[in-house]
């Protein structure tokens, strides 16, 4: 079996959705369908709730139009047949979403669960649909099997729960497509409505594939695969047909918004492959992602991508000369804060230790090291902590790259000869990714630089 998940794009329009018809349609074989609301739907029911908890009258206006983009899809895919039944179920929810609205409107407040509630409207619309859609096809309710636990101020999977409860709900399937809604959950403990966050649909995906064992998951989005580099930076880029989990994650945590990293490990962890595919071009080969990357004696390098708006963080003095210490301190201490380390750059000659973390974290980590190291600071062994804004981060990413050992000074040769001010690097921490902080301004000339060195564009005929 496999499971395919279509994101918002690919549910976005009725030409989207024509196509996720025939590419479900076409296989051979029985699936389950992972579905998003339909495109900006979530962003706008988010911005519908803080219009109606500002007393903005608008509110009203906005439910409708929401209202309306629902209709209009339901009018261009759904067979008339089967019309009727759909436009009552989504008008149901529909009353029930201007209810909660109103109550938000004369509270002129809103709370993080009831935001919740909000949100979970765009999947159950949009898995309603695609379920009218598509003959034969049988809805199974995400809120009655993803079940969430809280962890401090989060909402993370239950895994061994959501597992055992999938395989249960899965365990008889009246027909030969199961649709499913994305993001949306149910806590373990009391029931509320609540969501797996950023990529919830990915995650989704990944977990009903993992607990039944699927033979594959397919990523459905708007874009061929994987790509060398971001192709509206460099028209040259190329697909890149396979590549690994750990190639993935680490492109993906470094700013190519193909997947969210995390929805990954599920079924990393049960080694069943991904596929990127486009719904606009469903003919294209795509990605595959599997746990198996071979090595290429002429390119160690899989893809670039680049995260900017980052800001590196130096510590100075005799104390950075105590590498276990001052590691352990200051990523214990940006830990508790919740800040997320990008880079920990090289040691060098200066007694300096840096790092980068992204730019609306600065302040926070930058409080929380000078806590951390209060005395050190009053007593001279730690001399300053620096900030430096505006700065990018470029990641080279290669499951093999550790063992190219010239890949590194070879980059960073490139940059400097080429006038790029390379403000921290570091290529011996992680086995599978290289990285540079540059200025932002030079982002796409070092991206630029790093493809040509690699994936040289080919000559003219």
């Amino acid at each position: 079996m496999k499971v395919l998940k279509f994101g918002g794009t690919s549910v976005g329009t009725v030409e989207s959705l024509s196509n996720v018809k025939k590419i479900v349609e076409a296989l051979p074989d029985g699936c389950v369908v992972v579905v998003s609301a339909l495109g900006g739907i979530t962003d706008r029911l988010i911005a519908t709730a803080r219009l109606a908890a500002a007393g903005d009258e608008s509110y009203r206006a906005e439910t409708e139009a929401i209202a309306h983009r629902h209709f209009d899809v339901i009018a261009g895919v759904v067979a008339e047949i089967r019309r009727k039944e759909v436009i009552e179920r989504v008008g149901d929810l529909l009353q029930e979403l201007r209810r909660i609205y109103d109550g938000v409107f004369l509270l002129r407040e809103i709370s993080a669960r009831t935001l919740d509630v909000i949100v979970s409207f765009g999947e159950r619309m949009s898995s309603a649909i695609v379920t009218a859609m598509i003959p034969g096809a049988s809805l199974h309710d995400s809120m009655s099997f993803i079940k969430t636990e809280k962890w401090f101020d989060r909402n993370i999977a239950d895994s061994s729960l959501t597992s055992a409860l999938i395989r249960k709900d899965f365990s008889s399937m009246p027909g030969r497509v199961a649709i499913a809604p994305g993001f949306i959950s149910t806590d373990r403990d009391s029931g509320e409505i609540t969501n797996l966050g950023r990529g919830g649909s990915d995650f989704t995906a990944a977990l009903i594939s993992a607990a039944l064992d699927a033979e594959l998951l397919e990523i459905w989005t708007d874009v061929d695969g994987f790509m060398t580099a971001d192709p509206r930076i460099i028209p040259d880029a190329r697909i890149i047909p396979e590549m690994s989990f750990v190639e993935s994650m680490e492109l993906c945590s470094f700013g190519a918004k193909v997947i969210y990293p995390p929805t990954i490990y599920p079924v990393f962890h049960k080694n069943i492959p991904i596929k990127i595919l486009n719904t606009f071009n469903a003919e294209a080969p795509g990605t595959l992602i599997t746990d198996i990357s071979e090595p290429d004696s002429e390119c160690p390098v899989r893809g670039v991508s680049a995260i900017k708006e980052i800001t590196l963080l130096s510590l100075k003095g005799d104390l950075t000369g105590n590498v276990p210490q001052i590691n352990s301190r200051s990523f214990n201490a940006l830990a508790r804060k919740g800040v997320n380390v990008l880079l920990v750059s090289q040691p060098d000659s200066d007694n300096a230790f840096s790092f980068a973390v992204a730019g609306n974290d600065a302040r926070k980590a930058l409080e929380a090291l000078e806590d951390e190291f209060a005395p050190e600071l009053t007593s001279g062994a730690l001399e300053r902590i620096d900030s430096i804004d505006s700065l990018s981060t470029i990641a080279v990413v290669g499951e093999h790259l550790k063992a190219a050992t010239r890949v590194g000074p070879r980059i960073l040769n490139t940059l400097m000869r080429d006038g790029i001010d390379v403000k921290a690097f570091s290529t011996g921490v992680s086995e599978t990714t290289a990285t540079f902080v540059v200025e932002a301004d030079m982002t796409s000339k070092a991206l630029i630089l790093i493809h040509n060195l690699f994936f040289p564009s080919p000559l003219p005929k």
